[in-house]
């Protein structure tokens, strides 16, 4: 039914409530009115559910799979969700949680508890399960005798503390006096596979008491409420093939980065994304390199080998399917089993040489520093699938439409002699020409949006590509004539080289969307100006920017500028606030809590 044919009739609203209705569609793009539709969906749903819409009176509902999720990048959520549609396609009853949005007195009501969570950084908790990661090894959390409980973990290999989240997660439960019935599951960037064996699994063991629990509670009537969101059918594992389309190098002749500004269509496919959001891209490693694999091991390029139910030849399938460039413990610890390399082997007895090691190497570089005898399947076997690299948006659909915007810092180096690339940012910078066909998807983070009334100021600080989301934000708040004020702190080594999007940040200041701008270009002065240094001689305006109900929200790296404006943060709201450490801190858990302190860091 359109909109122009309700009536207070045939619907449940006023008319006064159809006319301020149309008035809000009408001015709404269709990816706004589709947001706009999820998000009513989700509401009603969570009403229909807190109030037991149809329950039988004084009736006990049969308590559900309860899956809570973390996701720094949307792995973790997309195996959750995976998990709560296997379990509803037996019948069982489950609730999906987010779990920044999990209210943690429902902890001690819970009887079935599964947790997907991620692991990023130096062993760290996502962003939205920080606060219930530090809730359970509080005083606070409660005894949860007879909880059953499973935990699945994703990360990566190449970092030292992996998946030590769900490690963390299923200790903290089973102290609190919760059974773990299924074997925690630690998953690698290639999960897909062991992921659904795992949610196969760990159904079979939860099936049984769901099913008897909901059996004797049959005269309870659920009514849960579940409209589906429209989603994209291009996803990871079905990626669109978009055209690329410009590839522009944004930084100065002179300057010691390489930055490039790159627009993607987006035209002929149905993905969507919102400011805040990633986009996932494919890449083909650099043929050259896979050539010189090749004739080092001795191995015909045009040799058949199988990866999955997928036959080809080992050339394009080094080009193509598997990693090469990032390194990690699992292919070095293969290729020495299978090439027998003694050196190789001995690295394996130590986790810390293996490291450090790996950490000054591509693949390439460990294959071709130790050549050897090796079949074509041996050394496909040892690697593991190519992953796409996660980049933020830089563009607003509202303002671009068909097209998607990003800022990709070319990664490079020089080790052994020779210049080295990054991956993807190789690829696109140096082999990718215009008009060439990129594999595509969108990653959608709900935990780096702009604030939903357009009247609420927000200050963004995003050194170096980090201003990517940010360009997105502003293109949005200028489309959507927001009123909110906008405030950027961006640094970078030098004001005449790395000035990233200087044109249009000064466009934005002339036009008064963006109401102040914050420089720290750090090479340009004897003493090192960072955006951290920056915040705090603007702290008094800061803080009082937070009190008035500012949303603060940081880009960029994980390790040490994120660490840097967070203790930046504590001491303006120590200085500004008249509060100790611990206040400090809390304060800036409060606004994490109201979503008004978010990170996309890397």
């Amino acid at each position: 039914m359109l909109l122009s044919q309700l009536s207070a009739a045939a619907s449940p609203l006023t008319q006064e409530q159809v006319q301020k209705l149309q008035g809000l569609v009408a001015e709404l793009n269709p990816i706004q009115q589709a947001w706009v539709s999820g998000y009513l969906a989700a509401n009603a749903n969570t009403a229909a559910l807190a109030g037991n819409v149809g329950a039988a009176a004084g009736a006990v509902e049969a308590a559900p799979l309860t899956i809570l999720y973390g996701s720094q990048t949307g792995n973790a959520k997309s195996v959750a969700s995976q998990l709560k549609s296997q379990a509803e396609s037996r019948g069982l009853s489950v609730k999906l949680v987010n779990m920044a949005d999990y209210k943690t007195s429902a902890l001690k009501k819970e009887k079935f508890l599964a947790i997907a969570v991620s692991t990023y950084g130096e062993g760290e908790p996502p962003e939205d399960a920080e606060a219930l990661h530090a809730f359970l090894a509080s005083k606070k959390a409660p005894k949860l005798d007879g909880v059953k409980v499973a935990v699945i973990g994703l990360g990566d290999t190449s970092y030292e503390f992996f998946c030590q989240t769900a490690k963390d997660f299923e200790q903290r439960l089973t102290k609190l006096g919760a059974d773990v019935v299924y074997q925690r599951a630690d998953l690698d960037v290639d999960y897909e596979e062991q992921a659904t064996q795992w949610i196969a699994g760990a159904l079979d063991i939860f099936e049984p008491d769901l099913k008897a629990q909901q059996q004797s509670q049959s005269n309870v009537v659920s009514m849960g409420l579940s409209t589906p969101v429209a989603q994209s059918q291009y996803t990871k594992q079905n990626p669109f093939a978009a055209e690329l389309s410009v590839v522009q190098k944004i930084t100065g002749r002179d300057s010691t980065k390489d930055v490039r500004h790159v627009e993607i269509s987006l035209e002929g496919s149905d993905i969507t994304y919102l400011p805040g959001d990633s986009l996932g891209v494919f890449f083909l490693n650099d043929e050259v390199l896979v050539d010189k694999v090749l004739a080092a091991l001795k191995i015909d390029p045009e040799t058949s080998v199988t990866i999955g139910s997928e036959t080809l030849s080992v050339r394009t399938a080094l080009i193509e399917k598997l990693e090469l460039t990032q390194s990690y413990p699992g292919f070095v610890e293969k290729y020495a089993q299978a090439t027998e390399n003694a050196q190789l082997l001995a690295l394996l007895d130590d986790k810390a040489v293996l490291r450090e090691y790996i950490e000054a190497r591509q693949i390439f570089d460990v294959i071709l520093q130790n050549p050897a005898t090796i079949s074509a399947q041996a050394l496909v076997d040892c690697a593991r699938k190519l992953q796409a690299r996660l980049y933020s948006i830089a563009s607003s659909q509202a303002e671009v439409e068909d097209e998607v915007h990003l800022t990709v810092g070319l990664v490079e180096f020089d080790a052994f002699g020779e210049k080295h690339f990054g991956g993807c940012s190789g690829y696109l910078a140096n082999r990718a020409e215009e008009g060439v066909k990129v594999k595509v998807f969108s990653e959608h983070n709900d935990n780096f949006r702009l604030p939903a009334n357009d009247e609420t100021p927000v200050i963004m600080v995003g050194p170096g590509t980090g201003i990517a989301p940010f360009r997105a934000f502003l293109q949005e708040r200028d489309t959507r004539e927001a009123t909110g004020e906008n405030w950027l702190f961006f640094g970078n080594p030098h004001f005449t080289q790395d000035f990233l999007y200087q044109v249009e940040i000064q466009g934005y200041v002339k036009s008064g969307l963006l109401n102040k701008v914050d420089l720290a270009f750090s090479r340009d002065q004897a003493q090192k100006i960072y955006v951290q240094d920056r915040l705090r001689e603007q702290g008094a305006e800061v803080f009082a920017w937070l009190e008035k109900g500012a949303h603060f929200y940081v880009c960029g790296d994980a390790n040490r500028m994120a660490k840097d404006v967070h203790q930046a943060l504590i001491d303006i709201v120590k200085a500004h606030g008249g509060k100790d450490d611990e206040q400090a801190e809390q304060y800036l858990k409060e606004l994490r809590s109201h979503n008004r302190y978010q990170k996309d860091v890397y």
